[in-house]
């Protein structure tokens, strides 16, 4: 299936609505992107629990806050820059951007005072190595993903999910100042995950995304080829979820979860592959994979920390 390709200009289109109102704080507080920036946060604390040595609780909350403003500051900026397309899904309409609460303008200045200001942070709090791994992420998300990509090819999601696994690294340098190979797993754990939970969301969103023009794999090649998709990249995501146990990087907590954990992602993905139509029951099978997706890292990474807490 193939569709034409939106207009890749670098400069976000104007609004389709006008600035009707003051803007509220809560209007602000949407343009971080909360729910999003909930689970970046948790695995970055998580990663900081797991790195070894220990950190000071008030450089631990300085980095946590840090990281959690430096993802709000990314998703304010893909907000400004896709305030158009925006305005064009259901999903997304109400947003302060396209709904013409907030300002173009001081959207922009916000986040750019907000990623700024907590790279500082960090890096004169703790340690640039931090500091680096934060800029870093903000920039993959904004420039890779939401500039280069996601107008571009259905690969947006592939390549843009190393924005969401960068935070991991972040936590891991700030508590060590460097980093080693559990935490790329773990880097590696969330980019093979995001796949299969964004797919799982863009099968059901589908219409929207065309609506949009937004190459997301279901609207380019169609949906059994998504699914299937899905089900490879779930596949690739349990051995490398289960590798540090292997690895003896951590112990059996956190090595029966990965297992377990892993082979019900594995059985919903496979329901989801298994599905020939937009039914309404093919509808809920992707629907609770996206649910379970989040379900699975946050459980993930939480045996992380607890397997980290009792083999300490």
């Amino acid at each position: 299936m193939k569709m034409n390709q939106p207009n890749a200009s670098p400069v976000a289109a104007p609004l389709t609505a006008p600035i009707t109102a003051f803007a509220e704080w809560r209007d602000y507080f949407a343009l971080l992107k909360p729910r999003v920036m909930t689970l970046v946060v948790f695995t970055a604390a998580c990663a900081m629990i797991a790195a070894p040595g220990s950190i000071h609780p008030v450089l631990g909350f300085t980095a946590i806050l840090c990281i959690a403003v430096a993802a709000g500051a990314a998703g304010a900026l893909n907000q400004w820059y896709e305030a158009d397309i925006d305005a064009l899904m259901k999903r997304t309409a109400n947003r302060p951007l396209p709904a013409g609460r907030i300002n173009p303008g001081e959207a922009l200045n916000f986040a750019i005072a907000l990623a700024v200001g907590s790279v500082a942070i960090i890096g004169v709090a703790l340690n640039w190595a931090a500091a680096f791994w934060l800029a870093v992420s903000i920039l993959f998300y904004v420039i890779v993903y939401t500039v280069w990509l996601k107008r571009r090819t259905p690969q947006n999601i592939v390549i843009g999910g190393a924005a969401g696994a960068f935070p991991v690294i972040v936590g891991w340098a700030a508590v060590t100042g460097d980093t080693a190979l559990l935490p790329w797993l773990l880097f590696a754990i969330i980019f093979l995950w995001t796949p299969p939970h964004f797919w799982a969301l863009a099968l059901f969103m589908e219409a929207d995304y065309s609506k949009a023009g937004v190459p997301m794999l279901p609207v380019t090649h169609g949906m059994a080829n998504t699914r299937r998709q899905i089900l490879a990249y779930s596949v690739l995501l349990v051995p490398v979820s289960i590798a540090p146990a292997v690895l003896g990087l951590t112990g059996w907590i956190y090595g029966g979860s990965a297992i377990a954990l892993g082979l019900v992602f594995l059985a919903m993905a496979l329901r989801v592959s298994r599905s020939q139509t937009q039914r309404a029951a093919d509808m809920i099978a992707e629907k609770q994979l996206f649910k379970f997706s989040l379900v699975y890292l946050a459980a993930l990474f939480g045996a992380l920390v607890v397997d980290r807490l009792v083999f300490a």
